[in-house]
């Protein structure tokens, strides 16, 4: 199968799956979604080794159609050699505090998707690392995203599990129990 006749596919795969971490997720109003995606696992090669723009853009259309959808905004993780980085909106970077990197992701050294979104974003800038980390994720082609998440990280179980040849994870983040045996938690909290 050639990436054209993938890439068709890819964007309403990645949209049904954010309906579904959605649903579960209950991303609100300025919440971080992270996303890591390794686009060469998309394609069925190993991670790091054949970036594909076409890929990223047809990624990248789904996910801002989502963001813009529920006001989230994303946080587009970039590859290990650039230590996995983010892409934020400047809007983004400033409401959460973050303090920005000087660097451009490109294919093969950021990535496509990452790369994508300094191109299609507006006002785009790299951070290190979140601060106030990302409520939610996913994790395209074992991209190891959990650094950028609130401790409490749950899995999310979608029907969705491949976006392309990539294996796919979902996750959402829950606050902390504390207090130990005598202190009552809400039960919509404690999964």
């Amino acid at each position: 199968m050639g990436v054209s006749s993938l890439s068709s596919d890819l964007g309403s795969a990645l949209s049904e799956l954010l309906e579904q971490l959605q649903a579960v997720a209950h991303l609100e109003t300025g919440d971080l979604l992270v996303i890591g995606c390794s686009t060469s696992e998309v394609i069925g090669q190993k991670i790091g080794t054949a970036s594909c723009d076409q890929v990223a853009q047809e990624l990248f259309s789904a996910i801002m159609t989502f963001c813009a959808s529920y006001r989230v905004e994303p946080a587009f993780q970039c590859c290990e050699h650039l230590n996995r980085a983010l892409v934020v909106t400047r809007a983004a970077a400033r409401a959460h505090n973050l303090d920005d990197v000087t660097v451009i992701p490109r294919p093969g050294a950021g990535g496509a998707l990452a790369s994508q979104a300094m191109a299609g974003l507006s006002n785009p800038v790299v951070v290190e690392h979140l601060a106030q980390r990302g409520k939610a994720g996913i994790d395209i082609g074992h991209t190891l995203i959990g650094m950028h998440l609130r401790p409490v990280v749950v899995p999310v179980r979608t029907k969705i599990t491949h976006i392309g040849q990539a294996p796919v994870v979902s996750a959402r983040t829950r606050p902390k129990l504390i207090g130990g045996k005598r202190a009552h938690y809400p039960e919509n909290r404690c999964t």
